[in-house]
């Protein structure tokens, strides 16, 4: 472990390991197998790429994308590590070039994906070389209750027979207990040891509200919050994401979709800008997003509902791996879940399967209404305990108010009931308010007890309050995904009068911007902020010169961390969180000369 840790400080430039870190890198570099969960920005790579450095032999890391590859080569490349790619995508003589290094013991990690690795040619080289271990990552693609199933990665069981005592790590960001299981049993029949590290984000502030007007939502978040800043947006179908970039283009940002719709070349060419371009949006379906290795991500937004919690988390967990404060932000309406519940009722999935992602959809529906602290559900539904009031979320930072809505919660079953359950929200309110609309009328719904009980609210309201007693499995959407509403058993009490309900008050239409607090960074002062502008400007002028994406160079994090600590020498530099020797030899006296100059008053 002394090799480890001068592994760590000499190539990657931290003092310490954090979390189960120095666990992990223990049993690996030992010859143990491992399964670790830990959330996105945690330092996951570290588990295997430092092992990779201290163990004889090349590290094989199994990933599912080209792009994910290419970026993990490059920034391992900037720190001065031997890696390479190898995958369809190099012309012929490359992929020579690369077989040559790995023959001749040069490489210090190969990364390659699945299928290529299992190919019996490619099993058959790696078995003539000397292989420190293999590394499995995104592992929940091997699980087919997993939000991202790759069934490639069912193949990557049979590793233990082809490399006999090697040892693998396979490693997630995100997995429920079920998921994980189903890895365990695939890829580690002769065993593994398990880490489980903590899943919160405390960087991130997590919001979610009532969809009303999707369009000015989004743009007045991103231009109280985000203005210039690096986001993700995601929509469930490919019209959607082309539609919000339109918007946001209209609006002055820089937006571009991404979707499985574009051909392969216009796609690798917006991922290509997102990565090396700051300030630059993606709005994209779920095709984006595994294999995105960009830090500064500084907020991901839904603007429907992802299928469950654990796609939630996958997708938000894309913003602020390096630490600084980011945002995951959600907008939603009755209508993500018919769609959804269409949507799963036409994927020919079993019953059982079925049964299974509905209660996922609702679990994610529960906390998308719920009124306190975010993080206790949220991490709750990955087997962990948090005791709320996180301080960082938008029921914290504004707590909502609750007030009873029993009588008007009867009303609203009753009428449910009335109508003969099969019908959606929407003519539901039209009865309750009593509207005297066609539709209405030749249904008879406007002779029957419930018509215009609730005619002193607003449609806002039976909106908010229908979609709070699906949310609270009071009522139930039909299987068949058309929007039709039912009574769930668990209403009976409630229409009995053996029961109150207290409703959630949505949040005024236009809320006053908040200033983020409660996350672990502060916010930069004018005169801050002019130096971290500067330094982003050298490491853009330097990342173009290279031909690599700006983090590369250094994260946003170490270039706070720079102006925080102002060293005057470049052996001071050394101690700067995230420069290693390689990058600090490269790289040090240029920002050391711009920091000088910062202090000097020559530039900005």
């Amino acid at each position: 472990m002394r090799q480890a840790h001068e592994v760590l400080r000499e190539v990657f430039g931290f003092g310490g390991f954090r979390g189960c870190q120095e666990a992990i890198v223990r049993a690996v570099t030992e010859g143990r197998n491992a399964l670790v969960l830990m959330p996105t920005g945690g330092g996951k790579s570290l588990c295997y790429q430092i092992p990779a450095l201290v163990r004889p032999g090349t590290c094989v890391v199994v990933s599912p994308l080209i792009a994910l590859m290419r970026d993990q080569v490059e920034a391992l490349k900037a720190f001065g590590v031997r890696a390479e790619v190898l995958n369809s995508s190099l012309p012929p003589d490359e992929q020579q070039r690369v077989e040559q290094a790995l023959n001749g013991g040069e490489l210090d990690l190969l990364y390659v994906a699945p299928e290529r690795l299992m190919q019996r040619r490619m099993l058959g080289r790696l078995k003539q070389v000397q292989i420190a271990l293999l590394a499995i990552d995104e592992a929940h693609c091997v699980s087919q209750w997993g939000h991202d199933f790759r069934p490639e990665y069912l193949q990557l069981g049979a590793l233990a027979e082809h490399f006999p005592g090697v040892p693998r790590i396979a490693l997630t960001a995100t997995a429920d207990v079920r998921t994980r299981d189903e890895i365990a049993a695939s890829l580690f029949a002769d065993g593994c040891e398990k880490f489980i590290d903590s899943f919160d984000r405390p960087n991130i502030r997590y919001k979610v509200q009532p969809r009303h007007n999707a369009r000015s939502q989004l743009v007045d978040f991103i231009r109280r919050e985000h203005a210039g800043e690096s986001g993700i947006v995601y929509c469930l179908s490919r019209k959607r994401s082309e539609q919000v970039a339109g918007w946001l283009n209209a609006e002055g940002f820089t937006a571009l979709p991404y979707h499985a719709g574009l051909d392969g070349d216009e796609r690798r060419t917006h991922q290509d800008r997102f990565i090396r371009e700051e300030g630059l949006i993606v709005v994209a379906t779920v095709a984006f997003g595994m294999g995105i290795d960009k830090p500064d991500v500084r907020f991901v937004a839904h603007m429907d509902l992802p299928r469950s919690i654990e796609a939630y988390y996958q997708e938000t967990g894309r913003a602020g791996r390096d630490g600084l404060p980011s945002d995951a932000w959600m907008v939603y309406g009755m209508e993500d879940v018919y769609r959804l519940r269409q949507m799963l009722a036409e994927s020919g999935l079993s019953d059982e399967r079925q049964r299974i992602e509905r209660q996922r959809l609702e679990a994610l529906l529960g906390y998308c209404e719920q009124s306190e602290c975010r993080r206790p559900s949220l991490l709750g539904y990955f087997g962990e305990t948090h005791a709320g009031d996180c301080g960082n979320c938008d029921n914290c930072i504004d707590p909502p108010k609750r007030v009873d809505a029993t009588e008007p919660a009867r009303m609203a079953l009753s009428c449910v009931y009335r109508t003969g359950q099969r019908f959606g929200a929407g003519h539901l309110v039209d009865v309750l308010r009593g509207k005297e609309s066609e539709r209405v009328s030749s249904l008879g719904h406007d002779r029957i007890s419930t018509f215009g009980l609730g005619a002193e609210q607003p449609p806002a309201y039976w909106h908010s309050l229908i979609r709070q007693l699906l949310a609270a499995g009071l009522l139930a959407a039909d299987p068949d995904g058309h929007g039709g509403l039912r009574l769930d058993p668990s209403a009976r009490e409630l229409l009995r009068g053996d029961d109150s309900f207290r409703m959630r008050q949505d949040p005024p239409r236009k809320p006053a911007g908040k200033k983020r607090r409660g996350a672990p960074a502060k916010d930069l002062g004018p005169t801050e902020q002019k130096g971290f502008d500067s330094l982003r400007a050298l490491r853009l002028e330097i990342a173009r010169e290279e031909g690599v994406p700006p983090y590369v160079i250094f994260h946003d994090a170490t270039l706070q961390a720079l102006l925080a600590e102002r060293p005057d020498s470049l052996d001071a530099m050394a101690g700067v969180q995230g420069i290693g020797r390689h990058k600090l030899e490269k790289y040090g006296q240029a920002f050391l000369d711009r920091l000088r100059s910062l202090d000097s008053g020559t530039s900005g």
